[in-house]
C-alpha cells in the first residue's frame, strides 16, 4: 500500500514533441517507450506483426503512437496522440503533435499544458521554417523548457561539426524568443543513440541523454506559487445526517499556496473570510498548492457560486471586461470582426464580442502583418475583446492557468480559438 501511495505521489512531467514531417517524432517516442521497458508484450506482438506485413526490417516503433488508420497508411501523425508511461523516478504524459503547417492548432492543443517541448531537427536539413514555427509556438505558450533533439545523426556519420552548426543556427534564432532554458542533444531515434542509453558513436557529446534530462529537469518552479488563485468549480452541500451544515467549495488551485487559517477575499463580492478547512478524498490537509484539486470551507456563510474566485486581499488578479489576447484560430470559418462568441476562462463562462483585430503573426519571420487582418484556420494574431461580465485574470506569462481562454462558436458549440491574455 505504501509503495502504491509513493507511486501516486511521483512527480508528473508533461511534454510535447514537435518538428517537421518525417523528422522522427513518433519513432523517438516509440524508442523512449521501448528502451524504458514501457511497452506491453501484446503491443510488441502487434508491432512486430504490422511491421512484417509492411515488409519492414525489424520493428517500426513509430506505429506505437500512430493510432489513426490514415496515419498508419500515410506514415504521418495527424491528430494529437497522448501516451502515458513511468520510470522509477517520474511519471510522464507525452503529447505527440503533427508537424504539418495545417495542424498548428493540434500543436497548440498538445503544448498548452506541457512543462517541456522536444523539438526535433533533421540533422541533414538543419533549422528550417517549421523548426522556427514550432519554437515560436512553444515560446508563445510559455513552455518553460525546450529540448532540441538533433535527430538522424546516423545519416550524417555522427559528425560533431554538423551538430555544432545546427546548435549555433538555433541559438541565433532563439535569442528572440522568451524561452531561456534550452538543451541540445544529438540523437538517432532509429537506433537509440542518446535517447535512453548513451551513444558509443558520439563520445564527443558530454551532455545528458534525453531520458536523463526528462527524469531530472527541475519543474517544481514551473507553477506559480506566489499569486493565490482558486476558481470555484462546484459548491458541495451533502445535507446529510453526518454533514448537515457542510458547505465546501471545490476546485483546482491555479496559483499560490492556501493554508488552514489563511484570510481570503472572495471575488467578485469582495467579502473577506478565513479558511476553516482544506478537504480531500483522503481527509483534511494543512495546505494546498497548484495544481491540486481540493474542497475549501470558510468560517463565514457567504453566497459563493461557480465562477467566483478565492484570492489574497493584497494580491488580486486583474478584473475587467476589455481584454487583449493572442489567439490561435482553430476553425475553418474565419474569425468575424464584431462577431459574438462564448468565452470560457477558468470556471467562468461568459459571452464576448471581437472589438478589434490588431495584427496577424508571420510565424516564420516573427514579424507582424498589419495589412492583412483576416484570421483563419491555424493563424495566430492579436485581438481585443469585450466580455459581458468581468473576468478575474492574470497575464499568461505570469500564470498559464488564469491567463488562458477558449472561444466557442455559439451556433455550433465548436471550439474556434485558444487565447493567451497579454
Amino acid at each position: 500500500m505504501n509503495k502504491t501511495k509513493g507511486y501516486l505521489k511521483m512527480e508528473l512531467l508533461r511534454f510535447t514533441t514537435a518538428g517537421s514531417v518525417d523528422d522522427g517524432k513518433s519513432t523517438l517516442i516509440g524508442r523512449l517507450l521501448y528502451d524504458s521497458k514501457a511497452i506491453f508484450e501484446d503491443q510488441m506482438d502487434i508491432l512486430e506483426e504490422t511491421s512484417k506485413q509492411r515488409g519492414e526490417e525489424g520493428i517500426n516503433l513509430a506505429l506505437l503512437t500512430d493510432g489513426l488508420r490514415s496515419e498508419r497508411e500515410q506514415g504521418i501523425t495527424i491528430d494529437v496522440a497522448y501516451r502515458y508511461f513511468a520510470t522509477p523516478k517520474r511519471k510522464f504524459i507525452i503529447a505527440d503533435t503533427p508537424g504539418h503547417i495545417q495542424y498548428t492548432r493540434n500543436m497548440v492543443t498538445g503544448a498548452s499544458t506541457a512543462n517541456l517541448a522536444i523539438l526535433l531537427v533533421d540533422a541533414r536539413k538543419g533549422v528550417i521554417e517549421q523548426t522556427k514555427r514550432h519554437a515560436f509556438i512553444a515560446s508563445l505558450l510559455q513552455i518553460p523548457h525546450i529540448a532540441v533533439c538533433i535527430n538522424k545523426m546516423d545519416l550524417v556519420d555522427y559528425k560533431q561539426d554538423v551538430y555544432e552548426r545546427i546548435k549555433s543556427d538555433f541559438q541565433d534564432f532563439s535569442s528572440k524568443l522568451e524561452t531561456k532554458d534550452i538543451h541540445f542533444i544529438p540523437i538517432s531515434a532509429l537506433y537509440g543513440d542518446n535517447v535512453v542509453d548513451r551513444s558509443g558513436n558520439m563520445n564527443w557529446h558530454e551532455g545528458s541523454t534525453l531520458m536523463h534530462l526528462l527524469e531530472n529537469i527541475h519543474i517544481g518552479s514551473d507553477h506559480n506559487h506566489v499569486d493565490c488563485r482558486f476558481p470555484i468549480q462546484y459548491v458541495i452541500r451533502p445535507q446529510s445526517k453526518e454533514f448537515p451544515d457542510y458547505r465546501g467549495y471545490a476546485g483546482r488551485v491555479e496559483g499560490g499556496i492556501f493554508k488552514y487559517g489563511d484570510q481570503v477575499k472572495i471575488l467578485p463580492s469582495g467579502l473577506i473570510s478565513k479558511i476553516k478547512s482544506i478537504d480531500t478524498f483522503d481527509g483534511s490537509i494543512e495546505e494546498a498548492f497548484s495544481p491540486m484539486s481540493v474542497c475549501i470551507t470558510l468560517e463565514d456563510d457567504i453566497d459563493i457560486s461557480r465562477g467566483d474566485m478565492l484570492v489574497r486581499e493584497h494580491n488580486q488578479p486583474s478584473t475587467g471586461q476589455n481584454i487583449d489576447i493572442m489567439i490561435c484560430w482553430m476553425n475553418e470559418k474565419k474569425m468575424a470582426l464584431r462577431g459574438k462568441y462564448t468565452i470560457r476562462h477558468t470556471s467562468q463562462t461568459a459571452r464576448c464580442i471581437i472589438k478589434e483585430i490588431r495584427y496577424k503573426m508571420d510565424i516564420n519571420s516573427l514579424h507582424r502583418i498589419e495589412n492583412d487582418k483576416e484570421i483563419g484556420l491555424n493563424d495566430i494574431g492579436r485581438i481585443s475583446i469585450k466580455t459581458t461580465k468581468p473576468l478575474f485574470f492574470d497575464k499568461y506569462n505570469r500564470n498559464r492557468n488564469t491567463g488562458s481562454i477558449v472561444l466557442i462558436d455559439e451556433a455550433t458549440n465548436e471550439t474556434v480559438g485558444a487565447g493567451m491574455i497579454i
